[in-house]
């Protein structure tokens, strides 16, 4: 069974407080009993101490240079140790230098006395001036654990007896058993609340990445209109804001994919529609053989229509899956914008139009001379297409470092400001372009803007309606010095056109481009 992440996140933060818990309980117990047995060493040090002065004040010595002879007051001795045992509920007794038992707080009752304690207790006792344990001392003294202390009494430098306490451990059980007592009520409700400020926390946190999930199920059926609710910045406000950022974006893709088939379905249908009703009314004779050459090129323009719809998507492809290569050299560009004007040279005629702008010098720029030229025509076709009859068609160079500045401009109705911002869209086609533009596909601007975004730049629009239609597009300059905007050097577009007229050159007819 697949577990998910709240289990997991909730099941590792509940195992770590059980850890800490268990874990500082233990510590909790180490310490209290060192601290008690620390306690229990200084009671009894103290109480040893003054038994051992008693002794030395009460004791009748004579000191040879060979031995050391003492005489105990034994009864006052064992009175004296008797007050002292009461008190810390303890047992008090003295033995010789080699052990033996001479006076015990316990009386007849004396198990001392059966045993001799170890000559390595007491040889720690002389060397450490005194001498502690928690256990039976000897390992058979004692039939239960206790605390020992013994030190050793000594008359010039000499020792002639050691002094023993000795206290049950039994006390240390107790005291433990009581601070458990405390301590695991005390861990429960700890837990407790642990677990309840986890659980809820560990629902917040998830919470997001629950919602992801199955706002991630419904992308997958097509439905992008979820969202996440973002209530915090750390790294999982940022996930979703990402997510609904994708989301966003899926949105647009998917509407822009509808749209896509709608459109491309829609100029499809309409000139195949005309193709098949066309070639239809010719070959069952509902069109009359004098007028079949009529409709003939009807379908003839019907099919390069789409010819250029297929061609203009092909690019379209290309360019979005990065298969589209930019080859580069130096050129002058308004060499090439001046060979494309001469292409829509009867259009210009017709509609009386003023040229402006092409008497400039080189400038000199570094792209893909076939892909600019596509630019160049996409937009000198629209600007010739929408200009107003007896209009002009402006063309300005601006050079600002590394970076040339051309603008195509168009004297007209011009766009509206809601018209401006999707100018750019592909299949987009303003009401105006409906009606005047009956070949186009909505697909020239998407293209010119991907060309020129394939060259590092950026192209935008300007528009007054009532007056004039600018695009204005942004590719390298060529990286040699360059003479843009100076004038008399290069033969201007009036004299290229006088070249033409005195060659007898018919004018280049339009190639079909969007």
């Amino acid at each position: 069974m697949q577990k998910s992440i709240f289990s997991k996140y909730f099941g590792v933060c509940a195992t770590v407080v059980i850890a800490s818990i268990v874990v500082l309980g233990s510590l909790f117990i180490i310490f209290a009993s060192n601290y008690f047995s620390s306690e229990k060493a200084t009671l009894l040090r103290k109480n040893v101490n003054i038994a051992r002065r008693v002794v030395l004040s009460t004791s009748q010595y004579d000191v040879s240079s060979d031995s050391l002879n003492v005489q105990l007051d034994s009864l006052t001795l064992q009175n004296s140790f008797l007050l002292f045992a009461e008190a810390t509920d303890s047992v008090i007794f003295m033995t010789d230098v080699n052990g033996n038992t001479l006076i015990c707080t316990e009386g007849d009752n004396c198990n001392h006395k059966t045993y001799q304690v170890p000559q390595e207790i007491r040889a720690k006792a002389s060397k450490n001036g005194e001498y502690f344990e928690k256990g039976t001392l000897g390992g058979s003294i004692y039939k239960s654990s206790q605390y020992t202390l013994g030190v050793p009494v000594m008359l010039e430098d000499k020792a002639f007896g050691y002094l023993f306490i000795s206290t049950s451990a039994q006390a240390l059980n107790t005291f433990l058993l009581e601070m458990i007592k405390i301590f695991i009520p005390s861990a429960i409700a700890v837990l407790l609340l642990s677990f309840i400020v986890t659980y809820f926390a560990t629902a917040k946190m998830v919470r997001p990445l629950t919602e992801m999930s199955q706002a991630a199920k419904n992308f997958g059926k097509g439905d992008f209109t979820a969202r996440i609710n973002i209530d915090t910045d750390d790294e999982i406000g940022q996930l979703a804001s990402s997510f609904n950022n994708m989301a966003k974006s899926l949105s647009a893709l998917e509407s822009m994919r509808r749209s896509f088939i709608a459109n491309v379905s829609h100029e499809l249908k309409t000139p195949m529609t005309s193709i098949a009703g066309f070639v239809d009314g010719i070959l069952d004779g509902t069109i009359p053989r004098e007028k079949q050459n009529e409709y003939l090129r009807i379908v003839s323009d019907e099919v390069k229509r789409l010819s250029r719809l297929v061609r203009s998507m092909l690019n379209l492809s290309r360019i979005e899956a990065g298969e589209l290569k930019i080859q580069t050299t130096q050129f002058n560009v308004v060499e090439t914008i001046c060979q494309t004007v001469f292409s829509f040279e009867q259009q210009i005629n017709d509609k009386h139009l003023d040229i402006r702008g092409l008497d400039q010098d080189k400038v000199m720029v570094e792209a893909d001379p076939d892909l600019i030229h596509q630019v160049v025509y996409n937009l000198t076709e629209n600007a010739v297409k929408f200009v107003n009859d007896g209009g002009f068609l402006e063309f300005s160079f601006t050079v600002e470092g590394n970076i040339t500045y051309i603008g195509i401009k168009n004297s007209g109705d011009g766009l509206s400001k809601e018209e401006i911002p999707r100018v750019f869209d592909r299949f987009y086609k303003t009401d105006k372009s409906r009606g005047m533009d009956k070949n186009g596909v909505g697909l020239g601007l998407y293209i010119v803007r991907s060309v020129v975004n394939l060259h590092g730049g950026d192209i935008i629009v300007r528009s007054v309606q009532g007056e004039y239609t600018e695009f204005v597009f942004s590719i390298p300059t060529a990286k040699v010095k360059n003479s843009a905007l100076v004038k008399g050097k290069e033969k201007d577009y009036n004299e290229l056109k006088e070249k033409r007229e005195k060659e007898s050159l018919p004018p280049t007819p339009p190639t079909g481009q969007d």
